[in-house]
């Protein structure tokens, strides 16, 4: 399992993906956010499911970009959803019948020279797309249960990338505790709209214990300073 978010704001793109790989009863980090930079083309590329489809629809897709050149990030999108189903050809039956699902799923935000601006879409296993608007400004991709609730009550379109990032971390974290197949360090890629200039940014577990710490004390704060008036009702019918 994984965790990848793309949050979409008018400010640009923020991207986070967790480096816990298992692979039976081994553990190891690798990174899972691929970044593809040209001159006016900036592309990440993040995906949860068999590491070894993921590594080989990237091959794939990486020759094809020695060859081909986009003008627009949906046009790379079809080109990575064809080597994914590609992939699917080649893998699907034998993977299935050592008893592994072919399920990878991708995230692809960016913005190429014809586009008007920064783009984010998710690509399903059947290599289909949908696009992201500012109405859903996020995506999560793996083990993405837990940490919905916190991007759903404070992202929207207006929020700034700080904030964004600043939320995308602590619903990470939510993940986090939550499961033990997610975990740091973290990547982090940044873009900002019309720059053609992705960045990106390794965390570890101690540089952000200072944060996780900060966020338990003010949630439990927030709870006990939750007025509790209104159960008095029910408690008032439990016998003396």
């Amino acid at each position: 399992m994984t965790y990848c978010l793309g949050i979409k704001v008018k400010e640009g793109l923020i991207a986070i993906a967790d480096t816990r790989v298992t692979t039976g009863t081994d553990t190891t980090i690798k990174k899972k956010i691929s970044i593809l930079q040209k001159e006016h083309s900036s592309m990440f590329i993040m995906t949860s499911g068999l590491r070894s489809v993921r590594d080989k629809a990237i091959v794939y897709f990486d020759e094809i970009l020695e060859t081909s050149e986009f003008n627009k990030l949906y046009q790379a999108v079809n080109a990575f959803g064809k080597q994914v189903r590609r992939v699917a050809d080649e893998d699907r039956a034998t993977l299935e019948k050592a008893g592994f699902k072919f399920d990878l799923n991708t995230i692809i935000g960016g913005q190429l020279e014809g586009d008007d601006e920064h783009k984010l879409f998710l690509l399903y296993p059947e290599g289909n797309w949908v696009e992201l608007g500012l109405g859903a400004p996020f995506v999560v991709i793996g083990n993405s249960g837990h940490g919905k609730a916190i991007l759903n009550r404070i992202l929207n379109e207006d929020s700034d990338m700080k904030l964004a990032l600043k939320a995308g971390f602590l619903s990470f974290d939510s993940t986090r505790v939550s499961s033990n197949n997610v975990d740091f360090p973290i990547d982090v890629a940044l873009y900002k709209k019309g720059t053609f200039q992705l960045i990106d940014q390794r965390y570890t577990q101690k540089d952000m214990a200072d944060i996780s710490a900060q966020w338990d004390d003010e949630l439990k704060n927030a709870l006990l300073n939750i007025p509790g008036e209104w159960m008095d009702k029910a408690f008032d019918k439990l016998p003396k």
